[in-house]
């Protein structure tokens, strides 16, 4: 069991899971830093200043009325962080467009596998078998 644990871990497809998670996770980062302070701050001042993740409808506590997120959640008031949502839409959106970027990039850099070879054509082999079947009477 512990060979095959062992032979397991060692296969390429597993290491290069891991790489890709772990670069996966600092990318992430990066990505959300893109998002939240150049995009999301550029798009600000284009919309009038507005900070989309403040965006939120109050779902309860409606006699105490909060100003802005962070107050909301601080009194324990139930909210709708469509502001949130729309910056991890966001963010989504970015990680497929440079994930596509890559895997296009790589597609282009790294050599094309050489095709699989085929068979004889089918007519050929039809012609093989009739050929066998004329010699064998």
């Amino acid at each position: 069991m512990i060979n095959e644990f062992k032979s397991f871990i060692a296969r390429g497809n597993v290491l290069d899971l891991a790489v890709g998670f772990i670069m996966g996770a600092a990318f992430t980062a990066v990505v959300d830093s893109l998002v939240k302070d150049i995009i999301m701050a550029l798009l600000g001042p284009i919309l009038g200043g507005i900070d989309f993740s403040s965006w939120f409808l109050q779902l309860t506590g409606r006699d105490k009325i909060a100003p802005t997120l962070k107050a909301a959640q601080e009194a324990g008031v139930v909210t709708l962080n469509i502001g949130l949502f729309l910056n991890a839409v966001i963010k989504f959106v970015l990680v497929a467009w440079a994930v596509f970027l890559i895997v296009k990039a790589a597609n282009k850099i790294l050599p094309k596998p050489a095709p699989a070879p085929t068979g004889p054509p089918a007519d050929v082999v039809l012609l093989g078998e009739i050929r066998d079947i004329l010699k064998a009477k």
